[in-house]
């Protein structure tokens, strides 16, 4: 017993030793024009913090805001709907190609919003990224699509809520960042 509880020690300051935290964030800006409507700016803000417990394994939460439409409210409410949201989404991130310039990962996790007088959505599911290394305190980060579950709950009575699951790769999934290592 002394044996095993030693090697999980060992294990644990190892990865202990090798952690860091990251801070940064992203952000991301889409146009939509549906029709002969007006084109409407949508927008991201990101901030974000991460552990690293080694090259492959992460963790970190992103905190938000949003402006602007979901494609879920759109078939809730029959039309797009421009509205502000607070995000949060907690997640996993495996590093599946590490190189001393680019890592290729992506995050499994899950994603919360509540959107301003209209209701909340849900999401579970896989969204892969790419790190630019500049140099080992500083990566450009970027974020695109959505492979997953997808739920938006209304607050409006008479509408039933709204469920996706597939791929989702369109412009309003895709975001920069900057990433700051210690």
């Amino acid at each position: 017993m002394k044996k095993v509880m030693m090697t999980l020690i060992a294990a644990v300051m190892t990865m202990a030793a090798s952690a860091q935290v990251y801070v940064g964030g992203s952000v991301g800006i889409a146009s939509v024009k549906n029709g002969n409507a007006d084109a409407e700016t949508t927008y991201k803000i990101l901030p974000e913090i991460g552990y690293s417990f080694n090259d492959e394994l992460a963790v970190g939460v992103s905190l938000g805001y949003q402006k602007g439409s979901c494609s879920l409210l759109k078939s809730s409410f029959g039309q797009d709907v421009d509205t502000k949201a607070f995000l949060v989404s907690p997640y996993v991130r495996y590093t599946f190609l590490n190189t001393k310039y680019v890592n290729a990962f992506v995050d499994g996790g899950l994603g919360f919003a509540s959107y301003k007088d209209l209701g909340s959505q849900f999401k579970v599911g896989l969204q892969p990224g790419v790190a630019i290394n500049f140099n080992d305190k500083f990566s450009f980060v970027a974020h695109f699509g959505f492979i997953g579950y997808d739920s938006f709950n209304p607050k409006a009575d008479g509408i039933d809520t709204s469920n996706a699951v597939g791929v989702d790769l369109d412009a309003n999934n895709i975001t920069f960042g900057l990433y700051y290592n210690f």
